[in-house]
């Protein structure tokens, strides 16, 4: 990329946020709140805000964290529903765009292609394409905090069925769900057993003439209140601000002892997640085959089910759950490797989805390409030896936004610092001896099949991508913002001399 960063037409800004959801929105309000001063834009490559929580329209969507802790800290969760549907979250998430006067700052059908480091400059060169127009920009920013999240929007993860092309039904991906599908008594079988899998079992099965989930292996199910009494109650005492903090405050407790009790008490755990299916189940019904995993609770996320809403499709009989392998489509259904076949007039591959770190943007430094197989999460939001770029990437074992939050903070510290002492680069420098392991240290498939392509993370902070609220506070807010593991540049520092040698291919 040609560097014209410092020419006119060329928008210069202080930082280039990609992404308008839950993310992108959260990065916003942090900037206006805490440092005003800076000039930002939020790059969308879609032509509507709310991310995920506008993308997937399938039925039932709907978030498996409680709202009082995915919903940002600074705006209460006034809804009834704790565990919500997806038109409530979206709602909300405008809703905080409105409030927050984010809707100038965001452009959209703004796919970022492509960000080139210029160590001279210190700035980043961003290459943008309009999704309208097919139109090709630039604009020069001096960070970019990425907040696209770690999923491929496009396209979902549909493994290879032999047989599929003589199925004469329809074949959906949840990703991509028709607006006029009727399945209205129709025979649907969902693959997959996962959180979309087991949103979707019991949101068709009352219209559907009936829904079949067929899973390779089961997944760890709990029951949860769709409302929270409690919370609600605190904000009927306290109002919604208090309450709200009251009730956050409270889940995220609850949240940490259920994962810290899993991990410590696995079989303890494991027993007591079967004892609670088995009662909610049909009597005599086939438990350890669908609903006991050969892994430990929280090796892979637990699914949360609102009041039950799967176990009572099953026990009306409008809705049902397969353990077997797929041997291959047939012109009715699957034929399964036990010799059974499932009749189908419809086929949802709830298979999961595509990691695509970054939104697919391409990253070098000074022309040349970044390697991020060499780099190492620092502090959970920068990469070793990239300077001036910021991720949000929230929490796997708990509700996603409690991190970012956190992060939207820090960032904005570093800001301050870096303007106090009129400095205007900085990058994390690991140790090349440093014992690694995979950024996204988690058991699921669409983290397992990336691997090899992914950062890394250390062993201790602040190079762990700490999967704890509480050590992320500690090491985020209570921490001071800058440590040994930080290089620093400015002008005045590069005079005669180049200071930077980033991660490289």
């Amino acid at each position: 990329m040609t560097d014209t960063s410092t020419t006119p037409d060329v928008e210069q800004l202080d930082v280039l946020i990609i992404g308008a959801g839950v993310s992108g929105i959260g990065a916003g309000h942090y900037l206006r709140t805490l440092q005003p001063s800076k000039t930002f834009a939020i790059l969308e490559g879609r032509d509507v805000s709310g991310g995920t929580w506008d993308l997937f329209r399938y039925p039932g969507i709907r978030s498996d964290s409680d709202l009082h802790t995915f919903g940002y800290e600074f705006k209460p969760w006034r809804d009834e529903q704790s565990i919500a549907d997806g038109p409530r979250i979206l709602s909300y998430l405008r809703e905080t765009i409105a409030e927050e006067g984010l809707e100038p700052h965001i452009r959209y059908n703004h796919q970022v292609v492509a960000a080139d480091w210029s160590s001279a400059d210190a700035r980043w060169l961003v290459e943008v394409e309009r999704a309208d127009t097919g139109e090709r920009l630039r604009l020069s920013a001096s960070w970019i905090f990425c907040c696209s999240g770690y999923y491929r929007y496009d396209e979902g993860f549909t493994p290879e069925f032999a047989g599929r092309d003589q199925f004469k039904g329809q074949v959906i991906h949840p990703q991509h769900w028709p607006e006029d599908l009727d399945y209205a008594g129709k025979r649907v079988v969902v693959i997959g057993s996962g959180a979309t899998a087991v949103t979707l079992l019991p949101a068709m099965a009352d219209a559907a003439g009936h829904v079949t989930m067929l899973q390779r292996t089961p997944t760890y199910i709990m029951p949860v209140p769709k409302s929270d009494p409690i919370a609600n109650g605190l904000r009927k005492i306290f109002g919604d601000e208090r309450g709200y903090a009251l009730a956050r405050q409270k889940n995220i407790l609850q949240q940490r002892a259920v994962w810290l009790f899993c991990q410590r008490f696995p079989k303890a755990a494991r027993k007591l997640i079967r004892t609670v299916n088995a009662k909610m189940l049909p009597k005599d019904y086939p438990v350890d085959e669908h609903f006991n995993p050969p892994y430990n609770p929280w090796d892979q996320r637990l699914c949360a089910v609102p009041s039950g809403d799967l176990f009572a499709a099953i026990r009306k009989g409008t809705a049902s759950v397969v353990t077997d392998r797929i041997k291959t489509f047939t012109e009715n259904g699957i034929l399964l490797e036990s010799g059974r076949e499932l009749e189908a007039d419809i086929v949802v591959t709830a298979t999961g989805l595509n990691l695509s770190l970054f939104g697919g943007v391409k990253l070098s430094t000074d022309g040349r390409p970044v390697q991020l197989t060499d780099a190492v999460a620092y502090r959970g939001m920068m990469l070793s030896g990239v300077p001036n770029f910021a991720m949000a990437i929230g929490y796997t074992n708990s509700s996603w936004t409690l991190k970012i939050g956190m992060l939207c903070e820090y960032f904005c510290q570093l800001l301050g610092y870096m303007e106090a002492n009129s400095l205007d680069t900085v990058w994390a420098a690991a140790d090349p001896e440093m014992q690694t392991r995979p950024l996204l240290d988690f058991g699921a498939g669409y983290v397992q099949r990336s691997l090899e392509w992914l950062p890394k993370q250390g062993a201790s902070a602040p190079w762990l991508m700490s999967m704890s609220y509480y050590e992320d506070r500690k090491n985020l807010r209570d921490t001071s913002v800058v440590d040994e593991n930080l290089r620093f540049s400015s002008p005045a520092r590069r005079a005669g001399q180049a200071e930077f040698a980033g991660t490289r291919a």
